[in-house]
């Protein structure tokens, strides 16, 4: 009876891994290949070091509202999580962003509530970009391929604008705010159609649904995470290393069936954690916390939560800037003044003069960050380490490093010029660091220390991947050729069967 039930086991074990191998070996090969182009092409987005290139130097003797009286028009009943001074074509604007993510965008001149630009505004905008040669309307776009998620639904209809550049740089310029949304070049928009897209099964007719999208995708990475199970536990079965088979293989396959077997067995590992990790990529069941910053930490952290930076106008800086941040450090109001190009500085917003907050300084607003909650840590990073390193995004360094006790273990990685809080991070972020950044992309430390390493390794395990994709594609081709055949000359009568 115990054998029987092995066997059984065993027999519904290769069933299972054989016919959901057969839907699924082609998801597996494109996989594999497109994760290879996404290592050297990203999806479209605008960095913030591309948006502050596109803006002009600030015209200060425009400006005729004070940031109070903008955040007044804006409905703000605390302070709002970002208040922005830049502007657009050659008008100064307030852009005022609350804590649920809307931005309402005010002309510092007189007031006046911006909700709707002009496609020739959106023209005038995009002539401000470096890349600009003929800057043209090309399409007014509620949604593409490039622009499809829910982050542009505020901004929407934007305005499609070539630069008439030679690498093809696309715009989009919100209609409602006048806002460089996103950029795009010709070299991104063809990769991605290797790359990203197929590789997060991506088509804006499945992605423009989010929770849909995120459903569909849960379900076909579990279900290929189970044949990737399934396939390394029957390559362990009929693996023999001692006893061998008769000719002394280790394998009882040939041809094809042998190239899948040993290859399975080789990257049987990677093929898991890696579809693994890009299933946890989805966050199933709210397992991990989110990346943001939170309201309660802001508020702590500026030490100041009433709608006021100053009642009168702000003072022009001594340094010319393409954007000015007003914000709330340890009780205190200052402006974070950006020149583009990574050149940012500190300035007194009633006088303009430049301000220096010091390490102290920033570890006492850090203290009052979490009410409460001791700080038990201060450290200044000046080269990365595990947790913060430049890869699929620039990090700044130095960098402060604040440990807070809460039972989360919370960090803040805060820049010692701006005094701003770049991210926060506990005890999920950093788990989430280790099940999906290094499983999935090898981002491990001693692979980023040394740069081509990771892409070696990389590229090797992505060929054996590879390998036993299209192998498990031939024989599944096979299989479904000879279930055909067999199914088209099987005989009809029941008396032929019997005899």
């Amino acid at each position: 009876m115990r054998k029987a039930l092995i066997r059984r086991a065993r027999r519904s074990l290769y069933v299972v891994h054989r016919w959901i191998g057969i839907a699924t070996c082609l998801l597996f090969a494109m996989w594999f290949v497109s994760g290879l182009v996404m290592m050297y092409v990203a999806f479209p987005r605008l960095t913030d070091s591309e948006r502050l290139s596109a803006l002009p130097v600030l015209s200060w003797g425009k400006v005729q509202v004070a940031p109070d009286r903008a955040m007044a028009i804006a409905g703000m009943e605390r302070y709002p999580r970002d208040l922005r001074l830049s502007m657009m074509d050659d008008i100064p604007v307030y852009r005022v962003t609350g804590w649920k993510g809307a931005t309402v965008t005010i002309s510092a001149i007189d007031g006046r509530l911006i909700d709707g630009i002009t496609p020739d505004q959106a023209l005038a905008v995009a002539r401000h970009h470096p890349h600009a040669v003929q800057p043209q309307l090309l399409d007014t776009v509620t949604r593409d391929q490039w622009s499809v998620t829910a982050r542009f639904d505020p901004l929407r209809p934007l305005y499609l604008i070539g630069l008439g550049d030679a690498d093809g740089t696309e715009l989009y310029v919100s209609s409602r705010g006048g806002e460089i949304a996103l950029d795009t070049t010709r070299r991104e928009r063809v990769w991605n159609w290797l790359g990203s897209i197929p590789h997060w099964i991506y088509p804006t007719v499945l992605r423009k649904d989010g929770p849909l999208w995120r459903d569909v995708v849960l379900w076909i990475s579990g279900v290929c995470l189970v044949v990737a199970v399934t396939g390394f536990w029957i390559g362990i079965l009929r693996l023999r290393l001692a006893r061998r088979y008769a000719d002394g293989a280790v394998s009882p396959y040939r041809g094809w069936m042998a190239w899948h077997h040993i290859a399975g067995l080789v990257g049987g590992t990677f093929v898991f954690t890696w579809m693994f990790s890009g299933w946890l990529s989805l966050n199933p069941g709210g397992a991990f916390s989110g990346r943001g910053l939170t309201r309660e930490i802001a508020v702590g952290y500026s030490g100041h939560d009433t709608p006021d930076i100053a009642a009168s106008l702000p003072s022009p800086p001594q340094v010319s800037a393409v954007e000015a941040r007003f914000v709330w450090i340890g009780g205190r109001r200052l402006m974070v003044l950006d020149a583009g190009g990574g050149r940012r500085s500190l300035a007194d917003p009633a006088t303009g003069a430049p301000v220096t907050l010091s390490r102290d300084e920033i570890i006492a607003a850090a203290r009052r960050a979490m009410p409460g909650v001791a700080m038990i840590s201060a450290q200044q990073l000046e080269q990365p380490d595990a947790y913060w390193y430049s890869l699929h995004q620039m990090r700044e360094f130095p960098v402060l490093r604040i440990g807070l006790a809460d039972p989360a273990h919370t960090w803040l990685h805060v820049s010692p010029v701006t005094a701003e809080i770049l991210e926060r991070s506990d005890d999920s972020r950093r788990s989430y660091r280790w099940l999906f950044n290094a499983l999935h992309s090898m981002d491990f430390p001693l692979l980023l220390r040394i740069a081509p390493a990771r892409d070696v390794v990389v590229w090797l395990l992505s060929a054996v991947g590879t390998i036993v994709s299209v192998s498990g594609i031939v024989i599944g081709w096979r299989r479904l050729r000879r279930w055909k055949l067999r199914r088209r000359y099987a005989p009809t009568n029941p008396m032929q069967t019997s005899r």
